[in-house]
């Protein structure tokens, strides 16, 4: 193993030597000498074949030689630490290479590197995570979770090589726009990175220029907890005005309007309905002010009586798990906004092209 840190140790200080060696070109060439000699150690050890060059004890000696002058006793147990500090260095060099490859893997078929916990992720798209809120309580579930984590990226994979067709999944949502269906958006009400993309969406003209289905997701993690306390009630609301085809007084959609309201307007003191729903309102504040809107979008009181009927139903409760199942199971999305057009899936804020 002694030969193996140590390849592992000259390969990382390679970095530095590179940039030495340029002004002193002596110290690369000793180097490279001792890489290539510490390299035909290493090969032969990773193919389970006998270290002819003595690399390894080369090492091991250079370091004791000193020892062994001042106190000979201690010989005998540094040569011992130096062998598990190699199996060490080792396992741990072989661990992070095995977590960067499930981290790169991650990323490349879910677009987070984070299975987990979508957010905690720099290098993927800006998303709100669905989350998988269990901890592990023990060794052995700390080894589960690994290993379901793997399960999902090789799960996702074949996802990167399908065409995605918006034809082939049965939501639950609301149509914008005109024509043929050309996209399928998967929204949270409280999610910012939602909010922003939506916003783009509309800037663009995005919504002019076909069918969308968008689907309102409230997020849930495993235990069903919602990740934005009023997002449940808004969708809802949403849901239910589309339902009762509610129209305002310019013919504009009542359920397209309540989220064009939340995303993109604020109150009389300059705060975000977005950020009200999610930080200040209770359930009772929310349902109240989505209920005086309705009143504004000239929605008479017989419908707005449906519509609050449908935010606490049954028949909504099955609209949420079945669009929940097919965003989790069937699209592996691991965040939202989610969309899925021009034959592909796209997570994260829609950038306009």
């Amino acid at each position: 193993m002694t030969c193996i840190a140590a390849f592992i140790i000259l390969a990382i200080a390679g970095i530095f030597v590179a940039f030495i060696s340029i002004f002193k070109p002596k110290v690369g060439k000793r180097y490279l000498k001792m890489l290539k000699k510490s390299w035909g150690c290493f090969g032969k050890r990773i193919t389970l074949q006998k270290c002819e060059t003595g690399f390894g004890d080369d090492v091991k000696n250079s370091i004791l030689s000193r020892v062994l002058l001042k106190n000979p006793k201690l010989v005998k147990p540094l040569s011992a630490l130096i062998e598990v500090l190699s199996i060490l260095l080792v396992v741990v060099t072989i661990w992070s290479v095995v977590e960067s490859a499930k981290a790169g893997l991650a990323l490349w078929s879910l677009g987070t590197c984070n299975v987990k916990h979508a957010e905690a992720c720099s290098l993927g798209s800006e998303v709100c995570s669905i989350d998988n809120n269990s901890e592990p309580q023990n060794p052995i579930e700390a080894i589960g979770f690994w290993f379901s984590d793997w399960g999902e990226i090789f799960g996702a994979i074949p996802d990167k090589f399908r065409s995605w067709d918006v034809n082939q999944f049965d939501f639950a949502g609301i149509e914008v726009g005109e024509g043929d269906l050309k996209a399928i958006d998967i929204f949270d009400p409280g999610c910012v990175v939602c909010l922003q993309s939506f916003r783009a969406q509309l800037d663009s003209g995005f919504f002019d220029n076909g069918k969308t289905i968008l689907v309102p997701f409230p997020i849930q993690d495993n235990e069903g907890k919602f990740k934005y306390k009023n997002s449940k009630l808004i969708a809802g609301y949403i849901f239910g005005a589309d339902r009762a085809e509610a129209k305002t007084a310019d013919g504009a959609k009542v359920s397209f309007e309540i989220l064009k309201r939340i995303y993109t307007e604020k109150d009389e003191e300059h705060r975000s309905y977005q950020d009200l729903f999610n930080d200040f309102y209770s359930a009772e504040d929310a349902e109240a002010k989505l209920t005086a809107w309705l009143s504004e979008f000239g929605v008479d009181e017989e419908t707005q009586a449906k519509i609050a009927t449908f935010a606490h139903s049954d028949e909504y409760e099955e609209i949420v798990k079945k669009n929940n199942n097919i965003v989790v199971n069937n699209i592996h999305a691991k965040g939202i906004p989610t969309m899925i057009y021009d034959g592909g899936k796209h997570t994260g804020r829609y950038e306009a092209k």
